[in-house]
């Protein structure tokens, strides 16, 4: 006998800053802990930067701030956004509105000033006290982000 359920499939929130070094890594890391926070299955984030710093790692100032409130970033290596990137993604949030438009006329992009009524301002090259808002704001975001997630989920009850 045969199991008709069809599979599901893991659903990606891709969030994009510059160099994937301190804004979007920390909005991976928040998102996926509070994805796990909220028992959520079938989703995941993963970060990307239009100019990323291929080689490098996620900011110390960035690691630091995610320590504080006991989010993990793990062993973090910034990657480059790719089309398969955009493509294979559910939703791609861009920090900031000048980003989602170098990137016209996709359907699944939206700004982290759509999710918060703000964008999320680079901090790169700035104190931790300028991290800590940074993180703070991505923080906000991905609360509401688990809250559209959770939503989405009740309401495609199919895979």
């Amino acid at each position: 006998m045969s199991d008709n359920k069809p599979k599901r499939k893991r659903k990606y929130v891709l969030f994009v800053c510059t160099g994937n070094t301190c804004r979007s890594p920390m909005a991976e890391a928040i998102l996926n802990s509070l994805i796990k926070k909220n028992k959520i299955t079938w989703w995941k984030a993963k970060s990307r930067g239009v100019q990323a710093e291929v080689g490098g790692t996620i900011s110390k100032n960035s690691f630091d701030a995610l320590k504080e409130i006991g989010v993990d970033p793990g062993k973090f290596k910034p990657k480059q956004l790719t089309e398969k990137d955009l493509d294979s993604s559910f939703l791609v949030v861009f920090m900031t509105a000048r980003q989602q438009a170098m990137f016209p006329g996709r359907t699944n992009t939206c700004a982290m000033s759509d999710i918060s009524g703000c964008d999320v301002p680079d901090p790169y090259g700035l104190g931790l006290d300028a991290y800590r808002k940074t993180r703070d704001a991505i923080y906000d975001a991905c609360e509401k982000l688990v809250d559209i997630i959770k939503k989405h989920d009740e309401e495609n009850l199919d895979p």
